[in-house]
């Protein structure tokens, strides 16, 4: 395999179509054992990136919190319950 970038560099887009391209790979069988461990692994590390995007993604979403006829009071983090 070429030098790859390392995960943490790629936006959630980035890594997403990175991990789509490797499960393609693995998918196919045409890879060799030791290039499948390699595409797992880097394929695990990906799928990690991209929790962690969408991990931090939620946690900046805040709900619009209203009073009891409505208006709104103020933000609250979201809760994803």
């Amino acid at each position: 395999m070429s030098e790859e970038r390392d995960v943490s560099e790629y936006s959630f887009e980035e890594a997403l179509k990175e991990l789509e391209r490797i499960v393609g790979r693995l998918e196919s069988g045409e890879a060799e054992l030791q290039e499948a461990i390699d595409l797992y692994e880097r394929g695990d590390r990906l799928r990690r990136q991209c929790a962690a995007r969408l991990d931090a993604a939620q946690a900046r979403i805040e709900a619009i919190r209203t009073d009891a006829a409505g208006n709104p009071q103020g933000t609250a983090p979201f809760d994803a319950g």
